[in-house]
C-alpha cells in the first residue's frame, strides 16, 4: 500500500472517529470539542492539497512507505 493511501484512510477514519464524539445524537458521544480534531484534519487535508505539505506523508516516508502509485 502507497502513502497516499494510508493517508486518505487514516484521515477518513480521524474524520468519522471525531464526529461520532462530537455529535450529541451519536452513541458514543463524548464532548462536542472532538469537533475541532474534525476541522484540525479538514484544513490540513486543505492545505496539503496546496503545499504538498503533509506531516503524515513524511512520516510514513521515514519509515520507508513509497509514495506514489508506481
Amino acid at each position: 500500500m502507497h502513502a497516499e493511501r494510508i493517508v486518505r484512510i487514516v484521515a477518513g477514519s480521524f474524520i468519522l472517529l471525531s464526529l461520532a464524539l462530537g455529535i450529541e445524537a451519536s452513541p458514543i458521544f463524548a464532548s462536542k470539542y472532538f469537533l475541532f480534531l474534525t476541522a484540525f484534519v479538514g484544513l490540513n487535508l486543505f492545505q496539503s492539497g496546496f503545499t504538498k505539505l503533509c506531516p503524515l506523508n513524511n512520516i510514513l516516508a521515514k519509515c520507508g512507505i513509497k509514495n506514489g502509485s508506481c
